[in-house]
């Protein structure tokens, strides 16, 4: 009897860890994305804007925002918007293929 029940105990945890290691991942502590994906335009000019004028001067940006703010700030004036950001190239490989105007077609030539 004593084999019994310690057997289903063990059998039960071993189905609740795997059960839990198997469920889909939450939103980690990288910005609230989930998969570590790059935070929104939001959420960059929250942590970033520090006037919070809505623009984005060369000055409050970091990282590749700081590296790539002249291709970000299309009309040259010296701060990001939020719009212009949205347009940027995103720096995880989502950028269109040079001169294609999109992704490659994977096609053979």
């Amino acid at each position: 009897m004593k084999k019994t029940i310690f057997k289903g105990v063990i059998t039960t945890m071993l189905i609740a860890s795997i059960v839990s290691c198997s469920s889909p991942k939450k939103a980690n502590s990288n910005n609230g994305q989930p998969n570590g994906g790059p935070p929104s335009t939001d959420e960059l000019f929250a942590q970033m804007d520090s006037n919070k004028d809505g623009k984005l001067s060369k000055a409050e940006v970091k990282g590749p925002l700081a590296n790539d703010f002249s291709k970000i700030d299309a009309n040259g004036d010296g701060f990001i918007t939020k719009e212009e950001l949205a347009k940027a190239p995103k720096p995880n490989g989502e950028r269109p293929a040079q001169g294609q105007g999109g992704p490659p077609s994977g096609g053979m030539q």
